[in-house]
């Protein structure tokens, strides 16, 4: 499938999809929609809400690695000790990697971003003293966990393109993989989304999007 480096309205790039007429982050705004809707809405959220420093968190759909890339220096920032997993079965090439320019935006060493890309599959690796990371290489369907996770951040492709991944049985595994009070955000806004989350026992929350987007969701394990 055809591949392009594209430069979004915030200065940050993405990979674009023409094919599926599909980006891994928000035209408007790569940056801005990872820090508005995983950052603010999702750890900054559950931060606020619980008496914490210490979070294990789960990416569905790891991709450019900017999602992790940001929380890895919030963690810094902010003092706190992060466990991240990042769920991809289609890696990104480290050939696309390179002509990303989030170090370069956020005024970060590029060997840091790099960092995340190039240690192991499959192993918890150290990327800081405040930030360990673990990459799985698998499908979303074969996620079998309970009670482990403070944050999921779902950041698939949109059901537009990929339906199987918004659907009720992937969402039941996010709510068994939540510990109780556990957060998921996701860009998406869609009302069937909203619907399946609150069928498998979410309680969701609509909240006002990134630029370019209305709008997006929270849900709260009960």
């Amino acid at each position: 499938m055809k591949r392009q480096i594209i430069i979004t309205k915030d200065g940050s790039t993405t990979i674009h999809l023409p094919n599926w007429n599909e980006q891994y982050h928000s035209k408007h705004g790569a940056i801005q929609e990872a820090y508005h809707v995983f950052i603010e809405m999702g750890l900054f959220f559950y931060l606020n809400k619980n008496n914490t420093d210490s979070l294990v968190i789960l990416e569905i759909g790891f991709g450019t690695g900017l999602n992790a890339f940001i929380t890895l220096l919030e963690a810094k920032k902010n003092k706190l000790q992060i466990e991240y997993i990042g769920i991809d079965a289609y890696p990104v090439d480290i050939s696309e990697i390179n002509k990303l320019n989030y170090p370069i935006q956020l005024n970060i060493p590029v060997k840091y971003f790099l960092k995340l890309h190039t240690t192991d599959w499959e192993r918890p690796v150290e990327i800081s003293k405040s930030f360990t990371l673990v990459k799985r290489k698998k499908f979303f369907s074969e996620i079998d966990c309970e009670n482990t996770y403070d944050i999921i951040y779902f950041d698939a492709f949109s059901a537009r393109v990929q339906p199987e991944i918004w659907t009720e049985s992937i969402f039941q595994k996010m709510y068994n993989a939540l510990i109780p009070k556990g957060i998921l955000v996701t860009y998406s806004a869609k009302g069937s989304v909203r619907r399946v989350l609150q069928t498998v026992g979410f309680t969701v929350e609509r909240l006002p999007g990134p630029p370019g987007k209305r709008h997006m969701l929270r849900a709260i394990k009960k």
